[in-house]
């Protein structure tokens, strides 16, 4: 199980955009990386593929490596370590500092 997986709330560590928090939309576990919605955004420029057509500009959300983000905790409301917790056949995630279930 992953410590970190899409949809979860995270918060940025370190980097250009330290202190934001976002929504996980990709995750890369075999490069150890993440994308967040509304972090780390670069700018791609395409060209056009037929005459007559524009040019374009997209702003994406580039992959970051996983040690720079935390899990937003909602109980405790700020980044935490995450622990499991394996109870009979099911395991789930746990917040190292108030011990509840993220």
């Amino acid at each position: 199980m992953k410590k970190i997986k899409i949809g979860d709330t995270i918060k940025v560590l370190a980097g250009k955009d330290k202190g934001k928090t976002g929504k996980v939309i990709q995750v890369f576990p075999h490069e150890n990386k993440v994308a967040v919605e509304g972090v780390n955004i670069i700018k791609k420029h395409l060209r056009t593929r037929t005459q007559g057509q524009k040019g374009q500009i997209l702003e994406l959300s580039a992959p970051m490596a996983v040690s720079n983000v935390a899990l937003l905790c909602s109980h405790c409301e700020r980044g935490v370590r995450v622990g499991f917790r394996v109870e009979g056949k099911s395991k789930t995630r746990v917040c190292k500092k108030c011990n509840n279930d993220l």
